[in-house]
Order: C-alpha cells, then sequence, then structure tokens
C-alpha cells in the first residue's frame, strides 16, 4: 500500500501530542510513536479520536507509512535518548530521508549529529520549539537548524503550524547551519531566566517593600501589560497573582520559595564565558535560584544574619511607576547581551544568523513573546550589521527615558536590604559599556605582578605587549599572553 502519511513523531508527553494534533489541524497525516507503545492507543482512542492520526507500535511500521523523503521528528528528553532513537531509525531510513530533534538539546550536540547524519546520507533538523503545551496546540516559536538541504522539506509543516504576527508571517524560518537552531533556543531559553528574574524582583520590591497585597499587584501587572511590557510572561504574572486557593487567599502566598530549572539557562552561561560574552544579567537569573534552593540555609541565616527593615516608605504609585521604568530597562539590557552572544556564536561557528528574523521568531508563540520583540527587529531591520541593540536609536531613548528611575529602584532596593540581582546587574552592565575607561589597567598590573602575564599601554600600539619587573627581584621573562 501506498504510504500516505506527511510526518512521524515520536514523543507522547503532552507537547509532542498537542504538536501532532496542531499538524492534523493544518492538514498534514502524521504517525504517533511512543516507545511505551501503549500510550499510542491511548492517545489515538481519547486525544486523536476522529483525526487522521495514524498509530504505530514499532519503528519499522512507523517508518512504513512515511511519504518519501521520510520525515521523523523526535520530541524526547535530550542526550542519550536522542542518540538511541538515532540509531534505532537508521536501519529503516534511506538517504536523503530527514531526523528531526524538537527537543531541547544542547546546540554541541546537534553540532555533532548534523555531522554525523551526513556522513550517512540522511539529513538533521535540530530545532527549538517553544511555547509550551499551549504553544505546541495553537502555534509555537520554531527555530530549526541543521542541514540546509532538508529546510525544503519541512518548511511548510513547520511555518503552517507555528504561530504568526498581526499580518500572518510564521514565527518560524531557517535559523542555520548544525547547532543554530538549538543555540537560539539556548539563547531564548536564558532570556526567559532573565525576564523571570526580573519579573519576579519588581514582584518582591512591591511585596516586601511595599506592603502590596496579591490582588494589587495583579491590577499592577495588568495595566503594565497594556503598555511597553505588554508580554506573555506579564500577562501570566497577572493571571497567577489573582489565583485563589481553595480557602479564598492567593496561591502564589503558599507557594515553597525555592525555584528549579532544566539546564539551558545555565547551558547559555557557559557558553557565554567560553565566547568571553558578558550576560551578566542572565547569569544573575542562573544564580537566584541556585540561591532560592538553599532554604534551609536561608531560612537559619535569617535568624542571625542582620540588615535593615524592607520597608520602602514615600508615594506608592510614584515608586512602582519607577520599578515599571526599572524592569523595562533591565530588560533591554537582557536582550542586548543575549544578541552579544548569538552574534559571537555565529562568528565563532560561522553560521550567517539573521537577527531580525529571529526577532521575529519570538514575537509569537513563545514564552518570551512580547511587544518588545517588534523593536528589536525594526532596530536590525535598520542595521542589520549593529554592533549592540543599546546603541538602536529607539532603545537609546528607551534607556535614556527610564535611568533615573531605574537608579533610584536600585539604590532603594540597597538601601532596605531587598536582592534585587538581576535589576543591578543590568544596571551595572549598562555603565560598564558606557565608560571608555574602566580599572582593568590595574588588573592587568597585577596580573603581570605575581605572574608576568604582560600587559598593553596607552601610548604604544594595540598587540604590542610589555612586563615589568615589579620588585626588581621578578626577572624580565614573561609568561605567555592570553585574554580571559
Amino acid at each position: 500500500m501506498e504510504p500516505t502519511a506527511d510526518i512521524a513523531l515520536i514523543g507522547l508527553a503532552v507537547m509532542g501530542q498537542n504538536l501532532i494534533l496542531n499538524m492534523n489541524d493544518h492538514g498534514y497525516t502524521v504517525v504517533a510513536y511512543n516507545r511505551t507503545v501503549s500510550k499510542v492507543d491511548d492517545f489515538l482512542n481519547k486525544e486523536a479520536k476522529g483525526t487522521k492520526v495514524i498509530g504505530a507500535h514499532s519503528i519499522e511500521e512507523m517508518v512504513s507509512h512515511l511519504k518519501r523523503p521520510r520525515r521523523v521528528m523526535m520530541l524526547v528528553k535530550a542526550g542519550a535518548a536522542v542518540d538511541e532513537f538515532i540509531e534505532q531509525l537508521l536501519p529503516f531510513l534511506e538517504k536523503g530521508d530527514i531526523i528531526i530533534d524538537g527537543g531541547n538539546s544542547l546546540f554541541q550536540d546537534s553540532i555533532r549529529r548534523t555531522k554525523y547524519l551526513e556522513e550517512k546520507g540522511l539529513l538533521f533538523v535540530g530545532t527549538g520549539v517553544s511555547g509550551g503545551e499551549e504553544g505546541a496546540r495553537k502555534g509555537p516559536s520554531i527555530m530549526p537548524g541543521g542541514s540546509p538541504a532538508a529546510w525544503p522539506h519541512v518548511k511548510d509543516i513547520f511555518q503552517s503550524v507555528a504561530a504568526k504576527v498581526e499580518d500572518g508571517t510564521p514565527c518560524c524560518d531557517w535559523v542555520g547551519e548544525n547547532g543554530a537552531g538549538h543555540y537560539v533556543k539556548m539563547v531564548h531559553n536564558g532570556i526567559e531566566y532573565g525576564d523571570m528574574q526580573l519579573i519576579c524582583e519588581a514582584y518582591n520590591l512591591m511585596s516586601r517593600g511595599l506592603g502590596m497585597t496579591a490582588d494589587e499587584m495583579h491590577q499592577v501587572f495588568a495595566e503594565w501589560n497594556k503598555g511597553d511590557l505588554d508580554s506573555f510572561l506579564i500577562e501570566i504574572t497577572r493571571d497567577i497573582l489573582a489565583f485563589k486557593d481553595t480557602d479564598g487567599q492567593p496561591l502564589v502566598d503558599k507557594i515553597l520559595d525555592t525555584a528549579g530549572q532544566k539546564g539551558t539557562g545555565k547551558w547559555t552561561v557557559i557558553s557565554s564565558q567560553d565566547l568571553g560574552i558578558p550576560i551578566t544579567l542572565m547569569a544573575e537569573a542562573v544564580y537566584a535560584r541556585c540561591v532560592s534552593a538553599l532554604k534551609d540555609e536561608r531560612v537559619a541565616a535569617a535568624k542571625k544574619l542582620k540588615g535593615p527593615r524592607p520597608t520602602i516608605s514615600g508615594d506608592r504609585a510614584k515608586f512602582v511607576e519607577a520599578i515599571r521604568q526599572a524592569l523595562y530597562a533591565s530588560k533591554i539590557i537582557s536582550y542586548a547581551q543575549g544578541y552579544m552572544l548569538m552574534r559571537a556564536a555565529a562568528k565563532e561557528y560561522k553560521w550567517n544568523l539573521n537577527y531580525g528574523g529571529i526577532a521575529l521568531m519570538w514575537r509569537g508563540g513563545c514564552i518570551i513573546r512580547s511587544r518588545f520583540l517588534g523593536k528589536i527587529k525594526e532596530a536590525y531591520d535598520k542595521n542589520p550589521k549593529l554592533n549592540n541593540l543599546l546603541l538602536d536609536q529607539f532603545f537609546r531613548k528607551a534607556i535614556k527615558d527610564s535611568q533615573r528611575a531605574w537608579r533610584n529602584v536600585v539604590a532603594m532596593a540597597a538601601k532596605k536590604g531587598i536582592p534585587t540581582p538581576a535589576f543591578s546587574t543590568a544596571l551595572a552592565f549598562y555603565d560598564a559599556y558606557r565608560s571608555d575607561r574602566l580599572p582593568a589597567n590595574l588588573l592587568q598590573a597585577q596580573r603581570d605582578y605575581f605572574g608576568a602575564h604582560t600587559y598593553e599601554r596607552i601610548d604604544k600600539p594595540r598587540g604590542e605587549f610589555f612586563h615589568t619587573n615589579w620588585t626588581g627581584r621578578g626577572g624580565d621573562v614573561s609568561a605567555g599572553t592570553y585574554t580571559v
């Protein structure tokens, strides 16, 4: 019998199920497969009942239903499981067939898998998929990279099921070779960490500092969601603050203050260290989660370590507006740092990234979707070679307009002992980036003093290195130069 299915999907957790149903809604015939095959039958008898979805109970059966070139997508746990399924698929696939990894894989794994499969005559797509359960069902942001020859064969499916912006443009386009798609998704997740931490710091300033109730903060976030901060994360924060437990009290107040992480934020920070790019806000967001996990230690420390009372007095409405401006300015810094990292990665891995296009892909469907991203696309449309988002006219003005409030919020938080690591590091980065001279001259002198690591001079050409015998006892031999 002639194969009729357009694509197969392995992995029937909620994301996989919802993406299959999304594809079915757009006219594609999908083969569903899961390692625990009973889940296939359960899916067909419940969520997929009445659809064109085909169930398969083995890899061989799944592949037999597929039109050529065969397209097999995996939504399984990142790491060993992806490699295991690739090996199981190989005996049943032929030259030109396409394997797609839609999980949160490390981008180096996607670089390796692209090379491995291309050497076998197959094509590989490593694609970020963002938007959670709802996005998968109604339209996610999709960020594909891998083998360029695969794109024409998956483009229609991906762009059909992806979220759309106001003019109907899909939040999906080809990102670049080998690991580019998963890299961009990783940076998306790093920015997501930053956005969430900034919102939590704004919440904490209002809750602890101003003594506002969940209902009062719900009103603030509802208002913020109508302006420049309009975004998915502000929207869900609004809804969370209004949600009541069974006793009528705000549920958020009963949730234990220890945060988890799945690793993508950490990967982003590690990559930034490898590339020498200061994504300080995302790093603080990761470490803030680590600090939150020290719950028992914090409870014990709170009884012994003293600081100022956190109460903020004065005009409450005025300070709430200052928090909004600080949040907006810090958000600009977070995205500027994320784009700095992508530019460095593109250079290192020889990717040709479309930065305006990436902003468009993030404009809808994904967790960081926001009105704000439209301005980033405009900035890169005007100047595709823009070195830093902070240098764009719109964002320069936005920072200028917010700066006084931003500084006041960070200063007040410090005086009142309310931790704002993301707000504070964003401001510190801004001040460092706009400084034509930093104290690294002293740092270089220290390194040369204790390790003969050499330094450059302001009165000599760049690239010419010097060593000083600071004590008269160290000699004139210098260590090899290196930069960090």
